[in-house]
């Protein structure tokens, strides 16, 4: 989950502990990485507090996990807490053969439902191994959430 709190590169390699914090274009990000294993979902809540991005990752090369992903998704932002925050989902693991599309992903998730129809989110193809679409998905959140706070403003 992603909050921009105010402040180069975006070194993502790093993205492996629990929180840590970047300095992205002239913003700060904190970043939580929560996990998806079943047994954590539940402590997910206690990072909503003023988050106002949402990266989710699914793994595009596992058809049988899609359902699953799109019920907690759905779950998620059910929380009144996330009610603003914009969506990003990476569709992670493009660089094997058979991974869904983005736009396949999209129609599995329901990200064209009237659920989502209110809420800025975006779907970014990307490769965690090679690195391709991290950084336009971050520049596409980042952008987006700015946009959004500035305005507020």
């Amino acid at each position: 989950m992603w909050q921009i709190v105010d402040a180069g590169p975006l070194d993502l390699s790093s993205l492996t502990g629990m929180a840590r914090g970047y300095s992205y274009r002239s913003f700060k990000l904190n970043v939580w990485d929560v996990g998806g294993q079943q047994t954590i979902r539940s402590y997910w809540r206690n990072y909503f507090e003023q988050t106002d991005g949402l990266v989710w990752v699914v793994d595009s090369a596992d058809r049988r996990r899609l359902e699953d992903c799109k019920r907690e998704l759905t779950s998620l932002l059910t929380q009144e807490k996330l009610a603003g925050a914009t969506l990003l989902i990476f569709a992670n693991k493009q660089d094997l053969p058979g991974a869904l599309s983005s736009a396949e992903i999209a129609d599995a998730l329901g990200l064209r439902s009237a659920q989502f129809s209110t809420r800025h989110w975006s779907i970014i193809s990307c490769s965690a191994v090679t690195g391709d679409g991290l950084v336009d998905g971050i520049d596409w959140l980042v952008g987006d959430v700015a946009s959004r706070i500035f305005l507020m403003e």
